[in-house]
């Protein structure tokens, strides 16, 4: 008999959450204006809101922060960085930065100017406001499987190569990159294969165009890479990290995903010059070169938990996990997106929601749904992260209206997956019920999904 899955850690300290009851929930929620980022965390229960900067950080990677060299420049924890990221990437020259979207600004500075197009698979959102905020235009080349929640499709991430061609063919002067994602957030955290980023890359080749990855969560797309594309079946995570890597010519990285740490993010480059160039932007904005926006400390966390998030034991623990919450979740008749991708589940709204037009943002209204019934907080992927138009005004409405259940790593247990789980079967039983959705009180021109406020329709 085989074995059940169990996680590859034991806890050592807990954190308190706190529980709460419906009318409490009802009135918090009122008084966020119906924004789950506005809601304070001691009010919520189960937060999956992002997995961005919430996983539970290891005994080594506390041991790693405590020998932290907070040296201003010359720091030996920026050389001990620099030599994981290089060991494991294969990019030679590094620049850290606070976060991950503070190493797109540091990129995108030097790299786009207004009236440039950025053709890539699903652009995340700091991703496209980044390129719009330049009067840059992000332009989505992702296979079409994508748009379909039900289509099973091992690499839905994965840039059309067809749509690609044509944009480089009739843009190609105002092109300056090619950016993808791995694994594709936006796509409900789909993989790329690495066969069909060496097809890009030869597409860019051709057409002399230089590659950039968004690689915040690069070790679960290895993972995928491994148990989907018959060539990696067995091959070393490593190995096949460093040849997905070895394609590109930068990487922009937010550590608060895959490397398990709670703040950070880098630019690895291969390029003296770019190197050079970025330099100049990545002190501005984020202070001395070798530390970027963080103390030693968390440089020192950060170097051991990539080791750590490479390991194959922790990567079949993160994806199975995840997979478990999709697969109670569609037993109990709700509708999420397959297949399950690696850092979160995706509910589509539009099957949920029927009732509830687009206008009246349907994905907000099944996450304040899942609130209200559990103390669950949940982000919305969809019309309001969409925003509007830079040049209708009008709202954006994208083929995918979806509820993100991003689960952090390393801290929730297996009942409270099931807990999420029975919540959402609940909300679905009275879903006939819910017939209207939110309209916007508030709104900021840009990202404004992080501020909005709303009022019942």
């Amino acid at each position: 008999m085989k074995l059940p899955f169990a996680e590859p850690y034991k806890s050592k300290t807990i954190e308190i959450i706190r529980t709460s009851s419906p009318a409490e929930r009802e009135r918090w929620i009122r008084d966020a204006r119906y924004n789950l980022f506005n809601l304070p965390s001691d009010q919520v229960y189960i937060d999956l809101l992002t997995d961005s900067g919430t996983g539970a950080l290891s005994d080594r990677q506390w041991a790693a922060m405590m020998t932290g060299d907070e040296s201003y420049a010359g720091s030996r924890s920026f050389d001990q960085l620099r030599d994981t990221v290089e060991e494991l990437t294969g990019f030679r020259y590094l620049l850290p930065t606070h976060q991950g979207r503070a190493a797109e600004n540091v990129l995108f500075s030097t790299l786009i100017k207004a009236g440039d197009r950025i053709p890539g698979n699903a652009h995340f959102d700091t991703t496209k406001g980044h390129i719009e905020f330049r009067k840059a235009m992000a332009v989505d080349c992702t296979i079409a499987e994508a748009s379909d929640p039900t289509c099973i499709h091992p690499f839905k991430g994965n840039v059309d190569l067809a749509k690609l061609r044509s944009e480089l063919e009739n843009h190609r002067d105002r092109i300056p990159f090619i950016i993808i994602t791995a694994t594709c957030n936006t796509a409900g955290g789909q993989p790329v294969s690495i066969r069909n980023i060496r097809e890009v890359h030869g597409i860019a080749r051709e057409f002399g165009k230089p590659m950039v990855i968004d690689a915040a969560r690069f070790a679960e797309n290895a993972w995928f890479i491994r148990e989907r594309e018959p060539a990696y079946s067995g091959r070393p995570m490593r190995e096949i990290i460093l040849e997905m890597f070895s394609y590109f010519d930068a990487m922009t990285f937010s550590a608060k995903k895959d490397a398990i740490v709670n703040i950070g993010g880098l630019l690895a480059l291969r390029d003296a010059d770019w190197y050079q160039k970025a330099s100049v932007f990545n002190i501005m904005f984020e202070g001395y070169l070798t530390y970027g926006g963080q103390a030693g400390r968390d440089l020192a966390a950060l170097a051991q938990g990539l080791r750590e998030s490479t390991e194959p034991e922790y990567l079949e623990a993160r994806i199975q996990q995840v997979a478990w919450l999709g697969q109670r979740m569609k037993e109990f008749g709700v509708p999420v997106l397959e297949p399950f991708g690696g850092h979160a589940i995706f509910v589509d709204a539009l099957r949920a929601l029927p009732l509830v037009s687009r206008e009246q943002f349907p994905a907000q209204t099944l996450a304040i749904e899942l609130y209200k019934e559990g103390g669950i907080r949940t982000a919305e992927i969809g019309t309001l992260m969409a925003d509007r138009d830079p040049i209708s005004g009008q709202n954006r409405y994208p083929a995918l209206e979806m509820v993100r259940l991003a689960i952090p790593r390393r801290v929730y247990s297996q009942n409270h997956m099931d807990y999420v789980a029975v919540a959402a079967a609940n909300v679905m039983e009275r879903a006939e019920k819910i017939t209207s959705g939110y309209n916007i009180v508030r709104e900021a021109p840009i990202l404004r999904h992080f501020t909005v406020e709303l009022e019942p329709a």
